[in-house]
């Protein structure tokens, strides 16, 4: 079953959650956004589903509501963020926006992060740029729940990759995905759900193939992107890596399987090389490759004739990465915020908590 719940009072809810936890009036304004992106747009998994997450990280200590951003070292085009142990809620977009300001000076950003924690959904960064006619681009770590290729060890995170890129009189280009197969907060909607994975998405602890969406659990694994050898894996391996060393290891952030876990009641790894999650951005200023106008009228002419490819199925018309997002968001704008039992159960015990109305 399911509530739905009209985005303005989920919106004053959270706020207050993050008001009684000590951060600040524009921090909490700023990580409630972040949030509600992520149900506005369909990404359960990252909403107010994850805000008893970031209370438990609280309560244990793990996250500062009180932080102190600040650049640790830069030149003209690029920074290091220390996010002072803070919400990656409100991390990553101060760190965006320090990469937005350097490319207005030098025509692009670059910023990596460490000492942060997770970070919620990266198209709610990566959207910063497109207020300023930029393109902007996100990636974050996370701790290890994927097993390389041929690997039975857990070394890396889903590791998502955001693109967002401005268009014209189209709307603008967003590309937001796990370098995994599936992304962890699609598993943890099966387990509320008591659904099985499909094939493909996760291993056992031996690298067999299993579907139970509690696999990890009993020591299984994620897989990269394209599931197997012989669909890619190595591939969605490769990518995530990427992210990981850009976000991690260029920042001094945490890396590989000392990524910190989410989960507060899960131990910190021995011995972590860094500091705290990291992530990475860019912002690049259209300008500085060519004019804004003929860029954008080009990218108008890439997004209609990809419209207009011939479909497989004259039901399912091409989408351009965005779409899905942007259609749910005027839904649920209109008709609400849908909450399932599960959630709904835990922003009860949260209200309950802090003595804030629900």
């Amino acid at each position: 079953m399911e509530k739905l719940i009209h985005h303005s009072d989920l919106d004053r809810f959270v706020y207050n959650v993050f008001l009684s936890m000590g951060c600040t009036e524009n921090h909490a304004r700023q990580a409630t956004k972040t949030l509600l992106d992520a149900d506005l747009r369909g990404i359960d998994s990252h909403g107010v589903a994850r805000l008893s997450g970031y209370i438990r990280l609280w309560e244990v200590n793990r996250i500062n509501t009180q932080p102190n951003i600040q650049v640790i070292h830069e030149t003209p085009s690029t920074a290091v963020v220390d996010g002072g142990s803070g919400l990656g809620l409100v991390v990553a977009p101060h760190a965006m926006s320090v990469a937005v300001d350097k490319a207005k000076s030098v025509g692009t950003g670059w910023v990596s992060v460490c000492n942060s924690n997770h970070f919620g959904i990266a198209a709610s960064h990566a959207m910063i740029a497109l207020e300023e006619d930029m393109i902007g681009m996100v990636m974050t770590n996370a701790s290890a729940l994927v097993a390389p290729t041929f690997s039975k060890e857990r070394m890396l995170g889903t590791n998502p990759i955001c693109v967002a890129v401005p268009a014209g009189e189209e709307p603008a280009f967003i590309a937001d995905l796990a370098t995994t197969t599936a992304a962890n907060g699609k598993l943890e909607i099966l387990q509320r759900k008591g659904a099985d994975a499909p094939l493909g998405w996760m291993q056992d602890q031996e690298g067999h193939p299993i579907q139970d969406a509690h696999a990890l659990k009993n020591g299984g694994a994620l897989l990269p992107l394209g599931g197997d050898r012989e669909h890619g894996s190595h591939k969605g391996y490769a990518l995530g890596s990427i992210v990981d060393i850009f976000s991690g290891v260029l920042s001094g952030a945490n890396f590989g399987p000392w990524v910190p876990p989410f989960p507060a009641y899960v131990p910190m790894p021995d011995n972590q090389p860094g500091k705290g999650i990291g992530h990475f951005f860019g912002a690049m200023r259209i300008d500085a490759f060519r004019t804004k106008e003929a860029f954008k009228r080009d990218m108008d002419l890439w997004i209609r004739r990809f419209r207009e490819s011939v479909p497989i199925d004259q039901e399912q018309k091409v989408l351009i990465p965005g779409d899905p997002e942007r259609a749910c968001q005027a839904e649920r704008e209109k008709n609400g915020i849908p909450i399932v039992d599960a959630v709904w159960t835990d922003l009860q015990s949260i209200a309950q908590k802090f003595s804030i109305k629900l």
